[in-house]
């Protein structure tokens, strides 16, 4: 069952009104509500640009490293995959210890590297988030919004989404 804020309000707001003496459904219809998508401020907006491709040059050399251990690791499974049942026993086995350690070096790489990439992302993504309040408060306070709400939201019209306003001042700093 989905209980809609307008169905929960509404109510309330007939009530109000008459016990105000109808003066609250005048000051009700003068609110100003905005919404920001932030996924979207996300994936658009000139900083957050920006911080993806700083991130994308502070990690390029360990994503090619982990790139490389990679090949390693298949070259060598290729290797003992073809030849291992011709390999002498001592030398198939040095082959499979250092396939295992090739390939449990590789797993730690890349779980380093994904917490770190993710640890840095979040840095870089509440650095854009700051400045995008920032933006969405100035423009609430220059347009009298009286509301700007952001994710998650069950549903906004596209007639209160100010988010390409906000991605426009951000490119504008």
């Amino acid at each position: 069952m989905s209980i809609s804020l307008r169905s929960v309000l509404a109510p309330v707001l007939v009530a109000a009104a008459c016990l105000a003496g109808g003066t609250a459904s005048a000051q009700i219809a003068d609110v100003r509500v905005g919404f920001v998508n932030t996924e979207r401020l996300f994936r658009e907006a000139a900083p957050a640009k920006r911080a993806q491709q700083k991130l994308e040059r502070e990690f390029a050399a360990r994503d090619g490293e982990i790139q490389k251990l990679s090949r390693q690791v298949q070259a060598l499974q290729a290797t003992l995959e073809k030849d291992g049942a011709t390999m002498a026993d001592a030398e198939r086995r040095n082959r499979e210890r250092d396939l295992a350690n090739l390939t449990r070096d590789l797993q730690r790489a890349q779980r380093e590297f994904r917490e770190d990439l993710n640890l840095r992302r979040n840095e870089e993504l509440a650095s854009v988030q700051e400045r995008a309040n920032k933006v969405i408060q100035q423009i609430a306070e220059a347009e009298k919004y009286d509301l700007i709400v952001q994710d998650p939201v069950v549903y906004a019209s596209q007639r209160i989404d100010i988010t390409e306003k906000v991605i426009k001042a951000l490119a504008d700093k």
